[in-house]
């Protein structure tokens, strides 16, 4: 069997413990269930606004909300830390388990807060509250579920295992964006500010108690040494690995945001419906999907980095002209355009970036270190993407800021891939 530099180090690696993907497909379907409830918040950040930051106290509720929306990634570094740690130290399955329950627990809430008019600034108080707990659970979420697909896949699938997590990430943008179109369809856009965005969170809450009997059934993957230690080589390759990891994650982030904010870009800058902003989110979900399952496989052929780094550059190279055309010709096909094409872009970068990183750890403290690692990178990056693209608009009169942002995190990006090994086992010799 072949094995990754990683793996040789650390005697669990070694466990037989690969499943089939039926098995590993609980871990997926919960994964997309979390972020469903995460991102939704994203996709009605406007009627969120007319709700709990009304045009009557504030003439920035737009803005409001995206700061609240960014507030959701300040306490996932604390879920990466205790949830991930917790996974390392009891097993990926009790995490899984408990990051669950805090997020069902957190979009219930967020579904049933009255609005200002209501409860006046208890409103926005409440909606804070629950979308740190959004964050903290989302944030202990990633490093255990990531973990236990690494650990469950034979090497030479690792690709198409994590591909499948992801994917199954962006199948919840598209459930977002599809339960989004319908409700604009069958709701006024009147009710739909006033209580119609409640419906995808109430639909998310319902779903919880299915993803819970789903974990409580998948096996552990994790397999304890006692005797394991990390080195102090080890200490300074985690170190550099640390920081690696964060400008990759972090520019896949911003590049993931950024282009999710076309749905509200399209309504807020070009003054487009809200059925043309969800149908650019459904769009996007739809072609990530695809894309993240091929790219799993794809770098289980020929590696992490050559995909990750020309996909980066590439986002590099259209970026700007996307948005230009975009603001030049705002039409339904030029949008989708635009979106498809980013999206297949953002979905080659992120999964190789993520597969590369949680390969090189050691399985000791994989959970606790890829979990803080990318809650960091989230809350750093993908937190203040949208709010920032925004600002950028507002301060600089330039519409085309949003790709000037994404364009400079990128070229960080590749200098990080470059830097960083390769893990793919066909890349390996033995």
């Amino acid at each position: 069997m072949t094995t990754t530099a990683a793996d040789s180090e650390n005697p669990e690696a070694a466990a037989p413990a690969y499943l089939p993907l039926s098995k590993v497909g609980g871990v997926a379907i919960g994964n997309a269930l979390e972020f469903y409830d995460f991102l939704s918040f994203g996709l009605f950040s406007i009627q969120i606004s007319h709700t709990f930051f009304p045009a009557s106290e504030t003439s920035h509720g737009l803005l409001w909300t995206l700061a609240t929306f960014g507030v959701g990634f300040a306490t996932r570094p604390l879920g990466g830390l205790i949830l991930g740690a917790y996974g390392d130290r009891a097993g990926r399955k009790p995490a899984m388990m408990w990051s669950f329950s805090l997020m069902g627990i957190a979009i219930l809430g967020l579904a049933l807060t009255p609005g200002y008019a209501q409860i006046g600034i208890f409103a926005p108080v409440l909606l804070v509250f629950f979308r740190l707990l959004q964050g903290f659970a989302l944030g202990g979420e990633v490093g255990p579920s990531t973990s236990f697909l690494i650990e469950a896949a034979p090497p030479h699938r690792r690709g198409l295992y994590v591909g499948l997590q992801m994917a199954t990430q962006d199948f919840a943008v598209l459930m977002a964006g599809i339960v989004g179109f319908m409700l604009t369809i069958v709701m006024t856009p009147e009710v739909l500010d006033a209580w119609g965005w409640r419906v995808a969170f109430l639909l998310g809450a319902a779903i919880v108690p299915i993803g819970l009997i789903i974990r409580k059934n998948l096996p552990e993957t994790l397999v304890r040494h006692d005797q394991q230690k990390v080195s102090i080589k080890g200490n300074r390759d985690i170190a550099r690995l640390f920081v690696l990891g964060i400008l990759m994650l972090g520019a896949s982030t911003i590049a993931y945001y950024g282009i999710e904010y076309i749905n509200t870009y399209a309504q807020d800058t070009l003054g487009l419906s809200v059925k043309l902003a969800f149908g650019t989110t459904i769009l996007l979900g739809a072609v990530m999907v695809v894309t993240d399952i091929v790219c799993g496989m794809m770098t289980d052929r020929v590696g992490r980095k050559p995909i990750m780094i020309a996909a980066s550059v590439a986002v590099v190279l259209v970026i700007i002209p996307a948005f230009a055309i975009l603001n030049r010709f705002p039409v339904p096909p030029v949008i989708f355009a635009v979106t498809a094409t980013l999206g297949i872009l953002s979905a080659l970068i992120s999964g190789p970036a993520l597969i590369s990183v949680t390969e090189s750890l050691p399985t000791a403290v994989r959970s606790g270190v890829l979990g803080t690692l990318y809650a960091i990178a989230m809350s750093v990056f993908g937190g203040t993407t949208q709010f920032v693209s925004k600002g950028l608009i507002e301060l600089s009169g330039n519409p085309l800021a949003p790709a000037f942002y994404i364009t400079a995190a990128m070229a960080v990006g590749v200098c990080a891939m470059l830097l960083i090994r390769e893990t793919a086992p066909v890349k390996q010799k033995v």
